[in-house]
């Protein structure tokens, strides 16, 4: 189950649009800089140009492990707020595309929650930088849900 107090927090953060309090339970947010935006009924994750994230000093690039982490993470918080599921969700399983280097500047994210089961639900998360028509990763992922109870 998601603990009372997360889950008020998520309500919260969700109602305000408002997610900083929300990320930084999350220790690895914090390690590489997630931000997240409500946009309409959507919501943009941003993972700002930061150095601690290069992983190829000579382009730069981003780490590839930062951005199929940034990738995974959007989805899950993604799930946390638009799931209807009675706790976390729990990756079973993610596959990434690498389209193109992920250059030393601001990275986004949009997730689209393809498929949600009682049990399994599928995700679809595209990761750019300068342009979202011309993405730099692609991936999918399937997350464990529990049913939320009958009424």
């Amino acid at each position: 189950m998601i603990p009372l107090d997360v889950l008020a927090q998520l309500r919260e953060a969700h109602g305000q649009g408002n997610y900083e309090p929300l990320l930084a339970l999350i220790p690895y947010a914090g390690l590489i800089g997630i931000e997240c935006t409500r946009e309409g009924d959507d919501l943009l994750f941003r993972l700002p140009a930061n150095q601690d994230n290069i992983g190829n000093p000579l382009l730069p690039a981003i780490h590839g492990g930062v951005i199929a982490g940034f990738m995974e993470l959007s989805a899950a918080l993604y799930l946390l707020i638009f799931s209807e599921s009675a706790a976390i969700p729990k990756i079973i399983d993610f596959s990434i595309d690498y389209l193109r280097a992920g250059l030393y500047r601001d990275t986004y994210a949009r997730c689209q929650l393809w498929r949600q089961g009682r049990r399994v639900t599928n995700v679809s998360i595209t990761a750019w930088q300068a342009d979202p028509a011309q993405p730099i990763a692609t991936a999918r992922a399937h997350f464990k849900i529990k049913e939320l109870p009958a009424p």
